[in-house]
Order: C-alpha cells, then sequence, then structure tokens
C-alpha cells in the first residue's frame, strides 16, 4: 500500500540522522575524478586529478566521496583491463576518506534532487552524498560546472 501524497515527507541532507552525517568535508568527488586518476589514455586529465587525489590524501577528512563512488570506480576500472586485485586494494586505500554509505534516508534525499533539478538517478545520488558529507563543492564533469544546487556548487576541475 502506498502512502497518500500528502503523507509524503521530502528529505533533505539536514533532515539526515546524526549517526549518518559525518564531519562536514570541504568537497566530494565524484568516480570520474577516481577514474582519470589512473587513466593513461587522458594524460591532461590524468595529471588533474592525481593532483586532486594527492591533495584528499594530505588534507585527511577535508574530501568526500560514497559507496556509490567507490561501486562505480571498482566497475569501470575493471572494465578498463585492471585486474580486480588492483581495484580491491585502491578501493581499500580510498576507504580511509569519509564514505558516505548507501542509505534509505540518500536514496529519499537523492529522489528529491533528481525532481527538483531533472537530473538522472545517479547524478542525483551523487549530489546527495555530497549534501550528506556536508561539502559544499562536487568535483565532477557530469553535471553543470558552477551550477549550484542547493548548497553544492559544482566544480569541472577540467574546464
Amino acid at each position: 500500500m502506498r502512502l497518500p501524497v500528502s503523507a509524503k515527507v521530502t528529505t533533505s541532507a539536514d533532515s539526515l540522522s546524526p549517526a549518518i552525517k559525518p564531519m562536514p568535508a570541504e568537497r566530494f568527488l565524484d568516480t570520474n575524478i577516481l577514474l582519470y586518476g589512473y587513466d593513461l589514455d587522458a594524460p591532461e586529465k590524468r595529471q588533474i586529478a592525481q593532483s586532486l587525489i594527492e591533495q584528499a590524501w594530505l588534507q585527511p577528512g577535508r574530501t568526500a566521496i560514497s559507496v556509490q563512488v567507490l561501486q562505480e570506480f571498482h566497475v569501470n576500472f575493471v572494465r578498463k583491463g585492471h585486474p580486480v586485485e588492483e581495484a580491491s586494494a585502491l578501493i581499500d586505500d580510498f576507504s580511509h576518506w569519509p564514505v558516505i554509505d548507501n542509505t534509505l534516508a540518500i536514496f529519499r534525499l537523492g529522489l528529491s534532487l533528481q525532481a527538483r533539478w531533472q537530473l538522472s538517478l545517479w547524478d542525483a545520488m551523487i549530489l546527495a552524498a555530497a549534501q550528506a558529507s556536508g561539502a559544499r563543492e562536487l568535483l565532477t564533469e557530469d553535471l553543470n560546472h558552477g551550477q549550484d544546487y542547493g548548497g553544492v556548487r559544482v566544480v569541472n576541475p577540467f574546464k
């Protein structure tokens, strides 16, 4: 049975329980940033991405990712011909950063953002995780550079 429309609740990052809200990060990295860090076919983007990844290591806690980013990284990294073991080792390394879990609250927030901004579900879920992380910047090439999506500004570092 479905709830009547009037009973539905719109979720925002502010309404997430404290148990799933980590310390605020300054920025959030989308999957494409991590992938370009290991892409031998795109040397300019690789250099920029490696610099961003290095900054994340040098400034612990300031750069967040999500379980979705880790999942997408694994799938696409292996698809490009890298060994599963190498992908898993990198996932273990990236897991030391603040990682936003896939939760029902994040999913609901993603659905809300999808409807509000007319995004794909996957992009909306990245945006929801970025909001939940407290980040003010989302580094990606998949959304509109410079646009503010409810307090998270998109930065395309490759522009």
